[in-house]
């Protein structure tokens, strides 16, 4: 695990470090008057996630935290399992977007998660795999003015009802 411990907090640390540059782009600072500037919430969050890495590699290499005074692998068997079944749910989440827009992808990742990965019965998964979508679409598209992906042209009926809603 203490491979793991370090290996994890360089990756994070690396990925702190590109979200800062991405950042900068925007600007970081805070404008009297206005506000903060675009990339100003980015970048400081990110100084704080590298910070943090810096502490956890501090504590694995001076062999503080649990984690580094074990020589247990990182993941066991039913960790690689867990990893591949929830990994691949968000590869197939991903993939469905353009195909089934981000709302009919949301309603497949989580009939997945629910139904197959949690074993939860219909009585919960169907109300939540229709409404937690459409709560989604109204917030997004309604509430907020985002539009999200809407996938390929077979979901357009479904979006012109849904938007006749909202306009």
């Amino acid at each position: 695990m203490r491979v793991g411990e370090i290996v994890t907090a360089g990756v994070l640390a690396l990925l702190s470090i590109y979200l800062m540059y991405k950042a900068t782009a925007n600007g970081i600072g805070f404008v009297a008057g206005t506000g903060p500037q675009g990339g100003f919430w980015p970048f400081w969050l990110s100084l704080g996630m590298l910070i943090s890495t810096g502490f956890i590699a501090l504590n694995a290499i001076r062999g503080l935290s649990p984690a580094s005074q074990s020589d247990e692998p990182v993941l066991d068997d039913f960790g690689r399992k867990t990893l591949l079944l929830v990994g691949g749910g968000i590869v197939g989440f991903v993939a469905l977007v353009d195909i089934l827009s981000m709302y009919g992808a949301v309603a497949v990742f989580m009939l997945y998660y629910l139904k197959v990965l949690g074993r939860h019965s219909w009585t919960l998964t169907l109300p939540m795999v229709l409404v937690f979508p459409l709560g989604l679409f109204f917030f997004f598209e309604g509430l907020m003015q985002i539009t999200m992906p809407t996938g390929m042209s077979f979901t357009e009926p479904v979006f012109n009802v849904l938007y006749d809603i909202i306009y």
